[in-house]
């Protein structure tokens, strides 16, 4: 293996101080990205789609859980997956690995769940077998189809607005690498973080970093 030179304390300081500014450019490239996806045109969604849940089947509407933004992750767990019917995909089991508590997204007004073609019974022993706690739903019909994941995985924003449901933004590939920490996923968002320091469009929801910011367990339910 090639490795790096072997220098001094004052060297490799200087080589990090090169490199900071390189992240910084690296932030504020994705600070604008995400700024780009909030002026994203939104696509009406229909009526039509049903899941199947440990509560029964619920509408794409029912799976907001009353909350302004939907985050739906299709993860690969069906027959035809490698590991089935005790493991799902491995890139979408890391990705399930990696999701944070997800009540700081609902203290942002944002629900996320993952969907998959699997019945509800296989997939509550998995994820308790693997010790996930994401919602986790059931397609029952064309929902991966219209929403480009039916062949590969993938995770659609969705919002609604005047009692209407709309498509926001959709990322797959690559994309999905970076899924699962509460800042990637709400700078996909219509929305996004909703702090006061982002380029929004005006009147967007917005308050002050560390102002929203809590414990897991301490927000208001």
């Amino acid at each position: 293996m090639d490795i790096p030179p072997i220098v001094s304390e004052e060297e490799w300081q200087a080589e990090r101080e090169r490199l900071l500014v390189l992240e910084k450019e690296h932030t504020r490239a994705g600070d604008a990205l995400a700024a780009a996806r909030r002026r994203m045109p939104w696509l009406p969604v229909g009526e039509h789609y049903r899941f199947d849940t440990p509560d029964g089947t619920k509408t794409l509407v029912d799976l907001f859980d009353g909350r302004r933004q939907l985050i739906v992750y299709r993860a690969f767990f069906a027959p035809d997956v490698e590991g089935w019917p005790e493991r799902a995909c491995k890139g979408c089991s890391l990705v399930a690995d990696q999701v944070a508590n997800p009540a700081h997204l609902n203290a942002r007004d944002t629900t996320l769940v993952f969907a998959s073609r699997a019945p509800q019974p296989l997939i509550a022993d998995l994820k308790r077998r693997m010790d996930w706690t994401v919602p986790w739903v059931s397609i029952t019909d064309d929902f991966d189809v219209d929403f480009g994941v039916d062949q590969w995985h993938g995770t659609n924003a969705f919002i609604r607005h005047d009692g209407q449901v709309f498509r926001t933004y959709f990322v797959d590939n690559r994309g999905d690498e970076k899924m699962g920490g509460t800042w990637s996923y709400l700078d996909i968002t219509a929305l996004g973080r909703q702090e006061d320091w982002e380029d929004s469009p005006a009147g967007y929801p917005q308050s002050a970093p560390y102002e929203w910011w809590n414990w897991h367990d301490s927000y208001a339910s």
